[in-house]
């Protein structure tokens, strides 16, 4: 019952705390909304009825007749659950596109929001695929420059935690961790910066740290929009910044860069600086920790990102 509640803390929005709008958003024009994917974090599901289920219902209350399609990886909610640890990313996005390309709901695009690690995971959609593609990408704590440093395990399984916990003793960029442990594919060590590279089978590859691949680039630049949202007290990603695209300098672990002062900005490798000049980035702050936010919150910040229509 405890670990329940602390995945309520860190997973879920806070709803003891939230405060909702009256009446529900009213459209102005008639036409297809454009559908909404979410995609959860790590010790979360598709369909906890406190966390992805209760953001579902949300959006369907306060956008009325939007379709809302929350990622499920595997054929269940406990598989679900732990291929959130122990499938890889990069097979992770594999099941991902299939299952976007063959839903009808989804093919003339769709906005796509993702929390904690499924922010990075849907960032590899667009830029692997996109098709149908995303009009706008918003990131929920997600770490996309990758972590240094995992002081909690959320999740209701305590037993899927040791096992998480067992395999990172083994050594993050061990190739059999790399192929089973989803979080060894972020994991960024600026102190090994070429094991990084050489060993890390998602991450630098879709930052295009080892090779620019103009797709991945390409797909970026073709966002409506890409939104950052970071918890200021965060205690769970190390650093807070890299849920802002900001990462420590090379051969330290205490001095963070900012976005636009990293190498990967200032080249332009995933197309940033472009979206940048363009206006289509938007940082948003939180002051909570890791996922903590109300109600009221998401209504009046991330509602009106999702309010949009296909012919716009």
């Amino acid at each position: 019952m405890m670990m329940k509640k602390s995945l309520v803390f860190m997973l879920s929005v806070v709803v003891a705390c939230s405060v909702a709008l009256s009446v529900p958003i009213r459209h102005a024009k008639a036409g297809q909304l454009r559908p909404v994917v979410l995609w959860h974090g790590m010790g979360d599901t598709c369909c906890y009825s406190f966390s992805m289920g209760h953001i579902k219902q949300l959006i369907e209350q306060y956008i009325p007749g939007i379709y809302v399609y929350s990622m499920e990886i595997g054929d269940s909610v406990e598989a679900d659950e732990f291929n959130g640890f122990f499938m890889n990313a990069n097979d992770q996005i594999k099941e991902a596109i299939n299952r976007i390309s063959t839903n009808p709901n989804l093919t003339n695009g769709f906005n796509a929001v993702g929390f904690s690690q499924g922010s990075q995971f849907l960032r590899g959609y667009v830029e692997r695929d996109n098709t149908p593609p995303v009009h706008n990408l918003i990131s929920i704590g997600g770490q996309h420059q990758g972590v240094f440093g995992v002081p909690q395990c959320p999740g209701a399984n305590y037993t899927l935690c040791e096992w998480f916990r067992e395999l990172f003793d083994l050594g993050v960029y061990d190739s059999f961790v790399q192929r089973h442990l989803a979080q060894s594919n972020y994991w960024h060590d600026p102190w090994n910066p070429s094991e990084y590279e050489k060993y890390c089978i998602y991450l630098p590859d879709i930052n295009n740290e080892i090779t620019i691949n103009q797709q991945y680039k390409q797909n970026m630049i073709s966002l409506n929009s890409f939104v950052m949202v970071k918890f200021t007290l965060d205690t769970m990603v190390q650093p807070i910044e890299s849920e802002w695209f900001g990462f420590y300098e090379s051969g330290s672990d205490s001095v963070v860069l900012p976005m636009r002062n990293t190498t990967l900005y200032q080249q332009d490798w995933i197309g940033l600086k472009t979206l940048d000049s363009q206006n289509k980035l938007q940082f948003m702050s939180v002051a909570g920790n890791h996922l903590q936010f109300t109600d009221q919150w998401f209504i009046q910040n991330i509602i009106p990102l999702l309010n949009n229509y296909i012919d716009e």
